[in-house]
């Protein structure tokens, strides 16, 4: 007769084979649409901003963080200036209250001293925004017990993900918006439990964050 341990392993290892045959999985596209050349030296930067409209949006600073990493990585990386160091620097005038909404917004501020001694200062190039969201549903039963014989959790929890996210790129030395990349990551993560639980992350969002990344990369450095 087996031992509460060689039962508990025995299904341990079955849990195992099952989480390996669900397997997470995660699908990524990206557009892209360009309305101007691009190009930048060495010596010049770009400044990647999330969109924040009050209390009822907000693009995620993680991602946008996520974003700027992965651009200063790598083939053709490229300097970016931390998005919270840039907001800091030129308050209020990228306050969501107060932040440009349009390409063309950028001439009136401009002409500010500070704005434009900043700019000049960060040697700033490009401006990207950002904006979009993960949507999540989660779905399945999990629960956990503690009895005389031990404890363990039992049954399956699934977590689908839909993320989107536009990038709007204005060039600073013309101010215009030469183009937009989008990126959109569909996944599905699992939970299977049958004593210890084993999580299967689709990581929907740091596909889209290295995938637009890369495509940033590639747009800014008119490739």
């Amino acid at each position: 007769m087996k031992t509460v341990e060689e039962k508990s392993k025995a299904i341990q290892k079955a849990a195992l084979v099952f989480a390996i045959g669900l397997s997470s999985c995660a699908t990524t596209t990206i557009d892209e649409f360009r309305q101007g050349q691009t190009g930048i030296e060495a010596d010049e930067t770009i400044v990647i901003l999330g969109r924040r409209e009050g209390s009822s949006f907000e693009t995620d600073s993680d991602f946008v963080e996520c974003v700027g990493e992965r651009m200063g990585q790598g083939d053709n990386s490229i300097s970016v200036v931390p998005e919270r160091e840039f907001i800091d620097a030129m308050f209020p005038w990228f306050e969501p209250r107060n932040a440009p909404l349009r390409a063309s917004d950028l001439e009136r501020f401009m002409i500010e001293d500070i704005v434009a001694r900043k700019m000049d200062e960060f040697r700033i190039r490009y401006m990207v925004w950002l904006e979009g969201e993960t949507e999540t549903d989660r779905s399945g039963s999990l629960s956990c017990a503690v009895g005389p014989g031990g404890g363990g959790c039992f049954g399956l929890a699934i977590q689908e993900d839909d993320t989107n996210f536009d990038a709007t790129i204005w060039d600073l030395e013309s101010l215009r918006n030469v183009g937009q990349i989008n990126a959109a990551a569909t996944g599905t993560s699992y939970m299977p439990a049958f004593v210890i639980p084993v999580p299967l992350p689709a990581r929907v969002e740091a596909n889209a964050c290295n995938r637009l990344a890369v495509q940033l990369k590639d747009f800014v450095n008119g490739s």
